[in-house]
């Protein structure tokens, strides 16, 4: 099962992402996490991309597609794969399209969590008042005017994939807002 979830940040993708990995015995692939072990296995793509973050520069789409080429071949993605928060903007998707095509492998299902951002606002700031209250520390990043930030951003650059596989009848939309369980049962029925 090869899958691409979608959606604004806190939307729940990892909360799913998680189940999903549990459940269908394959590996969630952060771009990030994937350039990081590229880079120290001194693979070819790797010691490419080592170079471009050594020089400060943002590592091209080529690259990261490159990245993800590799890791799918490894034994644990065979089965398939989650890809969340890749990719980001429509030149990624369509490279990541050509790249699987090339490899003679579609994906599954694209699933989009749609969300409501003022609801999602609200949330940000419960999820860091319970870390608070109970005693753990909150994330950079979740605060209203960090988390404003990366909504700007999703919207600018990571949205318009969702359009893209729309116009190629490859997305498939579904409540975030509603309650995890029966998010999860609608990715469920999705992937069924």
């Amino acid at each position: 099962m090869r899958l691409i979830l979608l959606g604004p940040p806190g939307a729940g993708k990892g909360t799913q992402s998680t189940r999903l990995m549990t459940e269908h015995k394959i590996p969630q692939l952060s771009t990030g996490d994937m350039l990081r072990a590229a880079v120290k296995a001194g693979s070819p793509i790797g010691l490419k991309a080592k170079s471009v973050m050594d020089s400060g520069a943002l590592v091209s789409d080529d690259i990261v597609v490159g990245i993800v080429a590799e890791r799918i071949e490894e034994a644990d993605a065979k089965g398939g794969f989650i890809l969340d928060g890749f990719p980001r903007t429509v030149a990624q998707a369509q490279a990541l399209d050509a790249m699987l095509e090339g490899k003679h492998l579609k994906l599954d299902a694209v699933i989009e969590l749609k969300v409501d951002e003022a609801a999602l606002m609200a949330r940000i700031k419960q999820r860091a008042d319970e870390t608070l209250k109970a005693g753990g520390a909150v994330r950079a990043d979740d605060n209203p005017e960090s988390f404003q930030i990366r909504l700007v951003a999703y919207r600018q650059q990571t949205a318009p994939v969702s359009a893209h596989y729309a116009a190629l009848g490859e997305l498939r939309p579904v409540d975030g807002m509603a309650p995890i369980d029966q998010v999860s049962a609608a990715i469920d029925k999705i992937l069924k």
